[in-house]
């Protein structure tokens, strides 16, 4: 799997449900899980390595160095804190740009697992921020929607920078 860089038309793209959890979508989300941590993240997005399908990936454990990972199938946000929380923020397919970004304290997410079970369940601090973010992928948006347009534009300009140069090499 290959993460797509921004600026790229196929990050603006809403994603499709999964209606068929099978083998495929189980291998599609372990292959995701191996993409995130060969890159170094702690979420990835379908639309970010070109399915516009609704998975994602998250595992937001440190220190331990025992890996927890959570795979969502179709997640959708059914509550969010009144509180927000400032996190800086960083994408796999906005390499080293970051910018302090506000979002809700928590959200409540409803998903399925790969067994097709359907949960409900809350996340907060960096774990709820991280599954946001990556439900915004979902819905072809980008951690730089929610900053201003002029840091948006430098960093698209860096972005598009980077792409040329290695299209170069």
């Amino acid at each position: 799997m290959k993460i797509i860089i921004a600026p790229d038309i196929r990050l603006t793209q809403v994603a499709v449900d999964v209606k068929n959890i099978d083998k495929t979508i189980e291998l599609t989300l372990d292959r995701m899980l191996n993409c995130m941590y060969e890159n170094n993240g702690i979420g990835l997005a379908a639309t970010q390595v070109g399915l516009s399908k609704r998975l994602v990936v998250i595992d937001c454990s440190s220190g331990d160095n025992k890996k927890k990972p959570i795979k969502f199938i179709n997640p959708e946000v059914i509550e969010l804190s009144e509180n927000n929380i400032e996190f800086e923020e960083g994408c796999l397919s906005l390499p080293d740009q970051y910018a302090n970004v506000t979002r809700p304290n928590f959200v409540v997410i409803k998903y399925r697992d790969i067994k097709g079970k359907l949960h409900k369940n809350k996340f907060e601090g960096l774990e709820g921020t991280c599954i946001q973010h990556e439900i915004d992928h979902l819905n072809g948006k980008l951690f730089v929607d929610h900053i201003s347009k002029l840091r948006k534009q430098i960093i698209f300009k860096k972005l598009k920078k980077l792409k040329k140069l290695k299209s170069i090499t």
